[in-house]
């Protein structure tokens, strides 16, 4: 029985997938879930288990040229620097080593140059600058070398009233405020007053 548009010799379509449903072969049989799960995870295990031997093996290993490395090393020179000589100069960032030592030296806790907490460095480091605001900076020996802020803006203030009267009256002689500058002809050899 030929199709409407089958051409040749009566086979259908050269793309379709003939019947074979017909074919058995008894002997031969495959199911898809037949599958050995114990030798599966025996593998796993034992692959697990020889991970961490070798991870300790290693970390054994680096441990022991660690300590091989550390007795090998010579002491230091006589000349070498020290730890707190190697430190970076002064002003340190909060970062920097023995910046946490040298503040709480000055906080009056003791030197030690574990960190402390940002929090408390900061707080600190406010009280510190306030205490200068408000009474003038301070030498290494803790006496007070200049003014408090407010101090010395009612300075400027009196100084400018100062300046003013001393404008307004003509017996001022200018030449007490007058700066020596070099000359431009001397090569810097002589100076003149310059108001």
């Amino acid at each position: 029985m030929a199709k409407v548009g089958q051409r040749g010799n009566g086979r259908g379509h050269i793309t379709e997938t003939p019947d074979v449903s017909h074919l058995k072969n008894v002997e031969v049989s495959h199911e898809v879930s037949d599958v050995n799960v114990s030798p599966i995870l025996k593998f796993v295990a034992g692959l697990t288990v020889l991970i961490v031997v070798v991870y300790v093996l290693v970390l054994l290993l680096f441990d022991f040229l660690n300590h091989r490395e550390v007795k090998r090393e010579p002491a230091p020179g006589p000349m070498a620097m020290s730890e707190q000589e190697r430190l970076p100069p002064e002003p340190r960032l909060q970062s920097a080593p023995g910046f946490p030592g040298d503040l709480a030296k000055s906080a009056g806790e003791g030197g030690s140059d574990e960190p402390k907490d940002p929090l408390w460095e900061i707080r600190f480091l406010r009280k510190q600058w306030n205490d200068t605001l408000e009474n003038g900076p301070r030498d290494q020996s803790g006496r007070i070398v200049g003014l408090p802020i407010e101090q010395a803006m009612q300075k400027v203030l009196e100084d400018k009233v100062l300046a003013s009267r001393s404008q307004q009256n003509p017996s001022s002689n200018l030449d007490d405020y007058a700066l020596s500058m070099p000359t431009a002809a001397s090569s810097g050899r002589t100076t003149e007053k310059r108001k």
